[in-house]
């Protein structure tokens, strides 16, 4: 399980260190795609795999299901992390997520973020503000703290 929140630099050839509590659980390969809410999202190998199979399963006869399959398996790619725990970023990649020189790394229970700090910070501050609303709704999915 990914958890936390860790402050990152991208340097100029598109390198950024992943936070050595989740190097382990992302193994030696992982895939890194587009994300929603203008972030990426990183999948070790294993929860990309049930990802994948759900993603296979939807229906090719609509259009919506056509067309995000095609937005997160375009922006997909293997990675490995070089000898300082960095990962290379596509260019692509990066301008999804406006990733330019600070960035925030978080842990999101089967996946890893990585955003633009700004885009976290302001992102984060709107969810704080609703987050009692948000807890509201979700006793409607049987979930309760």
């Amino acid at each position: 399980m990914f958890m936390g929140e860790y402050q990152h630099t991208i340097d100029e050839k598109g390198r950024i260190i992943i936070p050595a509590k989740f190097r382990e659980a992302l193994g030696e390969t992982f895939v890194v795609t587009r994300g929603l809410d203008e972030c990426l999202f990183v999948y070790p190998r294993s929860e990309w795999t049930v990802l994948e199979g759900k993603l296979k399963a939807l229906s090719l006869m609509k259009s919506d299901a056509r067309a995000f399959t095609r937005y997160f398996f375009s922006g997909a790619t293997e990675c490995e992390l070089d000898k300082q725990g960095r990962i290379n970023i596509p260019n692509n990649l990066a301008k999804h997520a406006g990733l330019e020189k600070d960035c925030a790394v978080i842990g999101v229970s089967n996946r890893v973020e990585i955003w633009n700090k700004h885009t976290w910070e302001n992102y984060f501050q709107q969810s704080q503000e609703g987050f009692n609303e948000i807890a509201e709704k979700l006793v409607d999915f049987n979930f309760d703290l």
